[in-house]
């Protein structure tokens, strides 16, 4: 019998303004949150992760892959370059459509899946972006989070999106860092309580702050 999957898929801005610090601390906050999710066993059997990028272009960086075989090489960001967020969420919609299995009569699909999006900025294809949204809401996402990171990222935009977002100040490691290890503990909740629904998160850490 196959193991049921819970696919989690990861959106990250990868804009020009995401040079420097704040990409090498999202880079070196993956590692961290996928050793973490390494650790346990639930995750370890269910969890299948896939990472779409954004700029300029949107991008499969890693097509849905088992925690366990997940290996890529450090995210870049070029020069410069716009944020085309609703591509992103074009994107992700036509890779859930393929790659999520949905249950038949005889076998059940994959747990829903869960989404997280990291933004330091705001969509610059803001008429794609809301076009996507009513579709992206059809899916049956078990959670969409997303993450306003620094003082340029538009939370009202985001909140269009899903009704769970959170901000941070600042984009040093430390931030990033704490999201991580949030995003990872909310994956390792969903992977021991795949089904049910309404699951709760851990609380954010001090450096991430859920927007009421």
């Amino acid at each position: 019998m196959s193991i049921r999957r819970l696919p989690v898929y990861i959106l990250l801005d990868t804009s020009g303004s995401m040079r420097g610090e704040p990409i090498h601390s999202v880079n070196v906050g993956l590692q961290a949150m996928l050793s973490a999710l390494r650790q346990d066993p639930y995750a370890l059997e269910s969890v299948h992760f896939s990472i779409i990028t954004f700029d300029v272009q949107a991008r499969v960086y890693l097509p849905l892959t088992p925690l366990d075989q997940v290996r890529f090489a450090d995210i870049d960001v070029p020069q410069g370059g716009a944020t085309f967020m609703g591509a992103a969420l074009k994107l992700l919609i036509e890779c859930v459509d393929r790659d999520v299995r949905k249950s038949t009569v005889n076998t059940k699909g994959d747990w829903r899946p869960l989404v997280f999006l990291m933004t330091d900025g705001s969509p610059s294809d803001l008429y794609a972006f809301r076009e996507a949204i009513p579709e992206l809401k059809n899916r049956n996402f078990a959670s969409i989070l997303a993450c306003a990171a620094g003082p340029k990222a538009r939370q009202q935009h985001l909140l269009e999106l899903t009704d769970r977002v959170v901000t941070m100040d600042t984009m040093d490691a430390a931030a990033f860092s704490g999201f991580f290890k949030w995003v990872s503990a909310s994956v390792a909740v969903g992977s021991t309580s795949a089904g049910v629904s309404g699951a709760l998160s851990p609380p954010p850490p001090p450096e991430v702050q859920l927007v009421l």
